[in-house]
């Protein structure tokens, strides 16, 4: 069983490992976060939320953000379509690697990478970026049932500006019929999704949504069940970036991180969980978080494995 007393004695038995992490510096404005900065927030099928430590606190969502447009991709285009553009396997690479697009037909390993990612943004329906980005903020809005999410602009500048591997993924995956629409929309609206502000809360809601296969609160259904299910497979397989497998050994529940120092995860119909701490280990996620969510999983024997 777990309650809010038991989160907040799990923020301090981990918080020590935070100090073991480092802030991402390669995009301007992250470099800021307080590292010691640690939050969690669980929220059970009874909508009953239990939270503990900085579980309201604002950070971008970052590579949270893919599971997420691909979930939006799918219902403007089909599953077939997205799939033949794009594979569900893990790479064993770095999420911003770019050496597998010369050796796999340019084919994107799986969505959850930076080139799929790309690739799925491109896909999203509009007239211009700023028409697909504010469609991808309408949905997450939905989904996290939050009509008061943003994104922050000075983060999605910094994303524009230093964005140098991710722009050249775009132009070789153009240049080989990944991308059929015109690049820099594409990178604009991905840029731009990936600095929306979320909390933990906003994590654990979306998390719920996930567990019990695409419905919110209303008892509204936005994705089928069968979306939701290839969401938390790819979530379990490739989420975690290159230590996806590690993690579902360890903690064996679907989960995707993000460098802003967020993790989503839920345990299939019974909860959804965020958590946020930007402190990182050298895989890109958070080492607070990890250690986190190992102790959740342990305690309630949620692994889905």
């Amino acid at each position: 069983m777990i309650d809010s007393d038991v989160l907040y004695d799990l923020i301090l038995a981990n918080k020590e490992k935070c100090k073991n992490g480092k802030v991402a510096d390669y995009i301007p404005g992250l470099k800021n976060a307080d590292k010691e900065n640690f939050g969690v927030c669980l929220i059970d099928n009874n909508k009953t939320v239990f939270w503990a430590g900085d579980y309201e606190q604002k950070f971008t969502i970052q590579s949270i953000s893919k599971p997420l447009i691909l979930m939006l991709a799918i219902l403007d285009n089909g599953e077939d379509y997205i799939f033949s553009k794009i594979g569900m396997e893990p790479t064993g690479d770095a999420f911003n690697s770019i050496k597998k697009l010369e050796t796999s037909l340019s084919k994107p390993f799986n969505p959850m990478i930076n080139a799929g990612a790309i690739a799925v943004s491109s896909m999203i329906k509009g007239n211009s970026s700023e028409d697909k980005f504010n469609r991808v903020l309408k949905f997450i809005k939905k989904i996290s049932e939050n009509p008061n999410l943003d994104h922050d602009e000075d983060i999605y500048m910094g994303e524009k500006t230093t964005g140098n591997r991710n722009r050249a993924m775009a132009y070789f995956m153009k240049n080989d019929g990944i991308i059929e629409g015109d690049v820099e929309e594409a990178l604009d609206v991905y840029f731009k999704q990936c600095s929306i502000r979320v909390s933990a809360y906003d994590l654990a809601k979306i998390g719920l949504f996930l567990a019990n296969n695409g419905v919110i609160s209303s008892g509204e259904r936005v994705i089928s069940i069968h979306t939701a299910k290839l969401i938390k497979s790819l979530m379990v397989t490739c989420g975690m970036y290159d230590g996806s497998g590690e993690f579902a050994v360890r903690v064996g529940i679907p989960a995707k991180s993000g460098v802003g120092g967020g993790i989503l995860s839920l345990v299939p119909g019974k909860m959804g969980i965020g958590v946020y701490g930007p402190a990182l280990d050298s895989k890109g996620n958070s080492i607070g978080g990890y250690a986190l969510l190992e102790s959740i999983s342990k305690i309630l024997s949620c692994s889905i494995f």
